[in-house]
């Protein structure tokens, strides 16, 4: 912190990072209970005000640093579709690089004072194309070569489907919410309590074996990569079973995340 600095006040055109530290991350932001990924608490936002001040002195507005992390999801999944363990390891950087913008957009925003709709509609954007992209992706590495058919490529169509529609599961409260006139649910762990004591447990067998959280981009980045790895002593075989694999837990959760909604407060 900086001592003596009003947040409130006007913003210096060349911040120090312990102001755009105590600006851009208040507690809000470091707590929030599902929209922090863990990367982000461990070490992104402790390298992201360094890249938000030089992204603030390009110029770059906070809707710019979405797109770029939008080119950067998008690569990452191109990147997964190339059947190597370079195309793998350049899969993991980039989708550490898309997490570390993912963080710094929101950073520029609130310096410039300039959060909007718009920036987290582009937000959602930028996750849908690394998850559900690299997911697609998956069933071309799989395969080998870029085809429009075969069993592999359908099973990354698939992936990606499911995916998408997990994801839309959790957008869809906030649309529920909306249409109905209830506020804006509050980003903490006990609006997603189940209240029933069987689904309670069943949440916390879970936590246990959490596979239900591998299908963000920096798990499934890793996968990817640990897959190659195996690969090159199996011949591609790790991969088919990884994308087999993923392909039946995002079935069992998108099942699972559905009856965990419905029997939250999170409609009430």
């Amino acid at each position: 912190m900086t001592a003596g600095f009003d947040v409130g006040a006007e913003r210096p055109a060349r911040p120090t990072i312990a102001q755009l530290r105590e600006v851009t991350q208040p507690p809000s932001v470091r707590t929030r209970a599902a929209a922090e990924h863990w990367v982000a608490s461990a070490y992104l936002r402790d390298i992201s005000p360094y890249l938000t001040r030089i992204l603030l002195r390009g110029g770059f507005s906070a809707n710019g640093v979405t797109w770029l992390m939008i080119i950067t999801a998008a690569a990452a999944a191109v990147a997964t579709s190339w059947p190597t363990l370079l195309g793998a390891i350049l899969a993991v950087i980039l989708v550490q690089l898309q997490m570390l913008l993912d963080c710094c957009d929101g950073e520029v925003a609130r310096w410039r004072q300039t959060s909007s709709p718009r920036g987290v509609y582009l937000d959602r954007v930028g996750h849908y194309v690394a998850e559900c992209g690299i997911a697609v992706a998956l069933g071309v590495r799989a395969t080998g070569e870029l085809r429009f058919s075969g069993v592999w490529i359908s099973a990354g169509l698939l992936l990606g489907l499911l995916i998408a529609l997990n994801k839309v599961e959790n957008d869809l409260v906030h649309v529920a919410r909306h249409y109905a006139g209830l506020p804006q649910m509050r980003d903490a762990e006990e609006v997603r309590k189940p209240r029933g004591s069987a689904l309670r447990t069943a949440r916390r067998l879970a936590g246990l074996v959490p596979f239900h959280k591998v299908f963000h981009s920096v798990e499934m980045s890793i996968l990817v990569l640990i897959a190659a790895i195996v690969d090159l002593f199996v011949g591609g075989a790790a991969t088919k079973v990884l994308l087999a694999a993923l392909v039946i837990a995002a079935g069992v959760t998108l099942i699972g995340h559905l009856v965990a909604v419905l029997a939250s407060p999170r409609l009430r």
